[in-house]
């Protein structure tokens, strides 16, 4: 049985639109895929252990989908696992642009409140990839993603699978549209 392993963005959690999206997708039309999709901890050092240790308990490897915050750590494990990983908008260096993530923040999926600082700033630095393997990804952006600046990820990821949805934003709303495309091939 296949496994699919998704990981949410910053401040986000299982609950989101897209991964609402995916396990309905997935519930209608692929029942023999399971998906997992854990509720990250904020900080990142233990998103990625809690990520890692579920990899290491499944029966065989999962399919990875990052969003956001979520891309960059299916980067990081795709990379130390060996596995393939459709990344949705995904933070490329997200260390240096901490501005946005240090500091206290509150999480509106379940209202944990929680504050990132310099140890989770480094965190972040020590699990950047600086050379993907092109062979694991494909990336799914949107060209009007006002957080996150698709070129920077077109640069980074390049010679990858990449599908670029003119006028989509941060929240993909054609991510539906790509599922059953995962599905087929991925």
């Amino acid at each position: 049985m296949p496994h699919w392993l998704y990981l949410h963005g910053f401040k986000s959690g299982p609950g989101s639109l897209k991964a609402c999206e995916t396990r309905d997708y997935l519930a209608k039309r692929h029942p023999d895929i399971t998906l997992h999709c854990p509720a990250l901890s904020p900080y990142p050092a233990q998103a990625l252990a809690q990520a890692a240790q579920l990899i290491t308990r499944l029966p065989e490897k999962p399919l990875l989908i990052g969003s956001s915050l979520g891309g960059f750590y299916a980067t990081a494990l795709a990379e130390r696992f060996g596995l393939r990983a459709v990344l949705i908008n995904p933070s490329v260096r997200p260390f240096e642009h901490f501005g946005v993530f240090g500091g206290v923040h509150e999480n509106p999926y379940h209202g944990e409140c929680f504050t990132l600082g310099e140890t989770d700033r480094q965190a972040l630095q020590q699990m950047f990839v600086a050379a993907p393997t092109p062979a694991y990804y494909w990336l799914v952006q949107g060209s009007h993603d006002k957080i996150l600046d698709w070129r920077e990820a077109a640069r980074h990821y390049a010679g990858c699978r990449m599908t670029v949805l003119n006028g989509d934003d941060h929240r993909l709303a054609r991510w539906p549209q790509i599922l059953p495309a995962i599905a087929a091939s991925w």
